[in-house]
């Protein structure tokens, strides 16, 4: 697994395939394995490059516990697109790293192709500020919940209904989150990133063109949220998925990959 200097920091990053270059950037607290089970199988398939990486505080990259910006990260893409010359190229972010994604977008559109935004949104209302603070709020507590209770919170958060209600997938699910890592003081600095300010009236100025996709049952960033994301951005396109949750693109990837490909390897006007 190669590491290289971007940014000031050491990241983390692995290739696969060859073809047109796709660079996908995980969410809170999501490294790169991640995309490795559903989403980089499919896009190898269709004929593209797939990079991988860790967000910096997620190691092996750069933890960072001193904390960091979103416009930090931007960067960090930017540099990893630039020192393996990849540029222009495609764009996957979910959650955070479709912040990561629009943003980069709107300031280095020399880097981006395309771009396709997952589970985002282009501001923080009420409820997604609340929860941010509370997140925060109990890990600066010092107060960690038993690894079965914090399983069942994260399923209970990140999943759709359909999923909840089937007991095979969900013994499958809780025994997963069951083994995640706690989150350190890398992810701990990420999570100030969700404090996202109203970006909608800048993003009428990114020309990339783009992809939204929304998932139907996600609470964490509910699809009214993506919409105006889509909205904001001339020309976007958006795609809603039934039955997801947060996790939408692990819940059901056939309809996310589906999607990603479609957008990934259609001719650009």
């Amino acid at each position: 697994m190669p590491v290289i200097p971007v940014n000031g920091m050491r990241l983390s990053y692995e290739e696969a395939g060859t073809g047109d270059p796709v660079v996908m950037i995980q969410g809170t607290g999501g490294g790169r394995t991640v995309w490795q089970l559903h989403q980089v199988p499919a896009l190898t398939a269709a004929g593209l490059r797939v990079i991988t990486f860790d967000n910096r505080g997620i190691p092996p990259s750069s933890e960072c516990p001193e904390g960091f910006t979103l416009r930090d990260m931007v960067g960090d893409v930017a540099g990893l697109i630039e020192r393996l010359d990849l540029g222009p190229c495609a764009v996957v972010g979910t959650s955070m790293g479709a912040f990561v994604a629009q943003e980069l977008a709107l300031a280095r559109p020399d880097l981006v192709g395309r771009a396709v935004l997952m589970a985002t949104r282009g501001r923080t209302d009420f409820l997604r500020a609340e929860l941010t603070r509370a997140e925060i709020d109990l890990y600066d507590s010092g107060v960690r919940f038993p690894a079965r209770y914090a399983a069942v919170l994260r399923a209970l958060r990140s999943l759709s209904p359909r999923t909840l209600d089937d007991d095979t997938a969900m013994a499958d699910w809780l025994d997963l989150f069951e083994l995640s890592s706690a989150p350190g003081p890398g992810q701990r600095a990420q999570m100030e990133l969700s404090r996202l300010a109203n970006r909608l009236n800048a993003y009428r100025d990114i020309r990339v063109p783009c992809q939204v996709i929304s998932f139907a049952d996600d609470l964490i960033t509910p699809p009214r949220l993506g919409r105006e994301v889509a909205d904001a951005v001339p020309g976007a396109r958006y795609e809603l998925i039934e039955g997801c949750g947060h996790y939408g693109y692990l819940e059901d990837p056939a309809a996310v990959n589906k999607v990603l490909v479609e957008f990934l390897t259609r001719e650009l006007p």
